[in-house]
């Protein structure tokens, strides 16, 4: 079954799911979950599948072994397709609408190190201000976790320090409620999105 749009009982599935997350809620409304958000997040990935990959649609279940916060239900419903370790695109759907993500969300210090190295060389690190410069021009939010004070061997004056004391880097776009998620064009709107971050994701691939 093709892609037709996340419809408005996904976002209000997570809506009340954010008031009321217990097993009971989630067991009167599985069915909405399946029908409403799995199953078109399921028609989104086949269609962008031949050009990005095959994407991990993550479960809805979140671990709480160790977390302070033991309610048992993720808010949001995620995907990731990567093109290297931690490393590829995102998309997601939750009570605040839908959302895109590219980048890396974590290293190990070995590549972090690597990353760090490309941002200090004049060329390299250039270029990666240019490309998310290009892509904060086109909406697009850069995020990630960062250092509060400047990496080691690194100057606090470093003409690119903000970017060095990133322990991740991200590119995030919202949708939020804009009509066009409920519609079959959103799968060509993330196409879109999706190729304008592949320079980005080229070069922390190429540096890592």
């Amino acid at each position: 079954m093709g892609f037709t749009g996340f419809p408005a009982a996904a976002l209000d599935f997570y809506d009340d799911l954010e008031m009321d997350n217990s097993k009971s809620y989630w067991t009167a409304n599985k069915h909405v979950y399946e029908e409403s958000v799995r199953a078109p997040m399921a028609a989104l990935l086949a269609e962008l599948e031949a050009e990005f990959g095959k994407a991990k649609l993550f479960r809805p279940y979140r671990d709480v072994r160790f977390a302070k916060d033991k309610t048992p239900y993720k808010t949001h419903q995620g995907a990731f397709i990567d093109l290297a370790p931690a490393t590829g695109w995102y998309v997601e759907v939750a009570a605040p609408g839908v959302r895109v993500a590219a980048g890396f969300y974590e290293a190990s210090a070995e590549r972090l190190a690597r990353v760090r190295t490309a941002i200090d060389d004049d060329r390299r690190g250039k270029q990666l201000e240019g490309l998310l410069a290009d892509l904060t021009a086109a909406g697009w939010t850069v995020g990630g976790d960062r250092l509060k004070t400047s990496p080691r061997s690194y100057d606090a004056e470093h003409p690119r320090i903000e970017l060095l004391r990133h322990k991740s880097l991200t590119v995030t776009k919202s949708y939020g409620f804009e009509p066009v998620i409920h519609t079959p064009e959103l799968a060509a709107a993330i196409r879109a999105d999706w190729q304008a971050t592949q320079p980005l994701l080229t070069w922390l691939t190429d540096n890592s």
